[in-house]
Order: structure tokens, then C-alpha cells, then sequence
């Protein structure tokens, strides 16, 4: 596959920056995205709520593939501005997803578990199950998920996610992510941050609430970034796009609460946790931000196109990751 250029938007991001390595891993050519952190040379600085700058973008650098993981994506700061929050999640996917349909080119959009409502007992969820989500962020990710696939829809005479020229558009969801952080920037992943929770309340008075009711999946973002490069391939490889799924998930099979998380991470680092203290009330009926209960995502969608599913161990990844933070 050597001679393919991959386009990475969000590329300085938290995901982005494994996506860019797995593809140059395979010694492809990769541009990605950027905006503030942008250095105008490996990542293009692109606003991506401007189609001009995204049609210059991919007319630059021509690539066969796009991993669409630019997103605003931490639930409290899309409540706090939906408008940003729709053009970039919504509008921008489908702007995006037209120049990419126009192209021949294939897009892989990346997803979330909480376009699901999670009530107790649903999960886990196939890929073509019922949606619901429960807050606006899954609200806009899905509604990105519809723009991105009828754009592809439109260049195609009503296939779905599939366009003209040999292009495609399909759908990766996946649940919350943990790994590698830039410059100690634990506040990128909502996972990596309990470990700020854990390590930084020696000697500071009063507790802290930490939801032990929410069951989460933490995935890695080494293996996303893998299971990105692998889809991108498969769907690259393949004549007859309409014959692959148009949605696939993508998750561990690791199930903690925050609460549990903490845990393990005063465990692994020899530090107390009398503080934090578990809450399983569940969601405040008042809160603006109502989280689902269990989004579990099936990979049964995956493993029938032939895709490697399986996961690093969190508590083995965390073990390594933090001889580092240990005295």
C-alpha cells in the first residue's frame, strides 16, 4: 500500500496523533489538520467550519484516504457553545464528506457510543441498533454521522455511504479513550484526567464525588488508530463498496466505573484515595448533561469484514505508562 496519502483532520489531537503514526507505520504519506496547534507543514492549518480551506486542503495534498477525527467532544463544552458545536460535529463533517465524495475518496468518520441512550439492559449494542442519545454531544455526532453518509448518498444514486469515483464514507464509533498524552496534558482524555484526580489531593482537604455508576469501556488510542488503518484499507481495496456495512464499533471489552478507575490507579501508584468518594446516584434529573448508563458497542460489525478487534489491557497499559510517574 505504499505510494497512498491519508488526510488526518484534528491531527494534533488526542486521537490524531496515533492516526497520523499508524498510517506512516505502513509508510504512507500523511498530512493531517490542525488549527491552533497547526505548523503549516506536516499539518495544515484548516478551519474546518470554512469549506473553501477544506477544498484547498485536499486539492494540496490529493489523498485517498480521510480520518475524520476533528470534533468537539467533551459533553460539558458542547452544551456550553452548540452552535460551534453543530458546525464543526455537523456541518463541517458534511462539507467535508462532499469534497471527499467528489474526490473518490474514503472517509472514515469517527464516531461515538453515545449516539445510544445506554439504558440499563440494552447493551451492547450492534451496530445497527436503535439510537438515542441523551445529550447533545451524541446528538451531534449522530447528526454528523447522517450528513457525512448522505453526502456520499447524493454523489451515488441513493447507496448509501457509498460515492462516485471509488470513494466512501463509513462510520467508526467508539467509546471513551485513554492513552498517550502531548506535554503531560492529562485534561485531553477523560480517563487520563482521574489520574490528575488520584495523584493530586495530598494534603487538600474535602472530597471529591466520583460517578461509580456509569459503566464505561476505556478504549486505546493506539488500537483505534490501528482499527482506523485497517477499515481505511479494507474499504480502500474494495470494488464494491455497497457490499460493506456503512457503520462499524470499535471498543474494549474493559468495564469500570470513574469510581473503579480511581481504584486501580491509586493501587498501581501507591497512593491513598480516602477522598474521592464513589456516588451512585446516577444523573443529577437537574444536570444539563444527562450521561447514559451502559453503551457497550458490539464488534460483531468489524470482525465479519475481517478487522483485529482486540484491545491492550487497561490495567496492564497503565502499569507500564506509569513507572514513569512512580518515585
Amino acid at each position: 500500500m505504499s505510494g497512498k496519502t491519508a488526510l488526518v483532520t484534528g491531527a494534533t489531537g488526542f486521537l490524531g496523533r496515533q492516526v497520523v503514526k499508524a498510517f506512516q507505520s505502513h509508510d504512507w504519506t500523511v498530512k493531517g489538520t490542525g488549527y491552533s496547534r497547526a505548523d503549516g507543514v506536516n499539518t495544515l492549518k484548516v478551519d474546518l467550519a470554512n469549506p473553501a480551506e477544506i477544498e484547498m486542503a485536499l486539492e494540496g495534498v490529493k489523498p485517498q484516504v480521510v480520518i475524520h477525527c476533528a470534533a468537539n467532544r467533551f459533553p460539558d463544552k458542547v452544551d456550553a457553545d452548540p452552535a460551534g458545536t453543530r458546525a464543526l460535529n455537523i456541518e463541517a463533517s458534511r462539507a467535508l464528506a462532499q469534497q471527499c465524495a467528489a474526490r473518490g475518496a474514503v472517509l472514515v468518520y469517527v464516531s461515538t457510543d453515545y449516539v445510544f441512550a445506554g439504558r440499563p439492559g440494552d447493551a451492547p449494542y450492534e451496530a445497527d441498533a436503535p439510537t438515542g442519545p441523551t445529550n447533545l454531544y451524541g446528538q451531534t455526532k449522530l447528526d454528523g454521522e447522517g450528513a457525512v453518509l448522505g453526502a456520499f448518498e447524493e454523489g451515488a444514486g441513493g447507496q448509501q455511504g457509498v460515492g462516485g469515483g471509488g470513494g466512501g464514507a463509513v462510520v467508526l464509533r467508539v467509546p471513551v479513550l485513554y492513552g498517550e498524552v502531548e506535554g503531560g496534558r492529562n485534561a485531553e482524555s477523560a480517563v487520563n484526567c482521574l489520574m490528575d484526580v488520584v495523584m493530586g489531593g495530598e494534603g487538600k482537604a474535602g472530597t471529591v464525588k466520583m460517578d461509580h455508576w456509569a459503566l464505561r469501556y476505556p478504549t486505546n488510542t493506539e488500537d483505534v488508530a490501528r482499527v482506523c488503518y485497517d477499515v481505511a484499507v479494507r474499504y480502500l481495496g474494495e470494488e464494491n463498496k455497497a457490499s460493506l456495512p456503512r457503520v462499524l464499533q470499535f471498543s474494549s471489552e474493559d468495564k469500570y466505573t470513574k469510581y473503579e478507575m480511581c481504584q486501580l490507579f491509586g493501587e498501581i501508584m501507591g497512593a491513598p484515595i480516602d477522598r474521592i468518594v464513589p456516588n451512585t446516584e446516577g444523573n443529577d434529573p437537574k444536570a444539563s448533561v444527562q450521561r447514559p448508563y451502559d453503551c457497550h458497542l458490539s464488534t460483531r460489525a468489524l470482525k465479519d469484514i475481517g478487522i483485529d478487534v482486540s484491545t491492550q489491557d487497561f490495567v496492564g497499559w497503565w502499569r507500564r505508562e506509569c513507572r514513569a510517574f512512580r518515585h
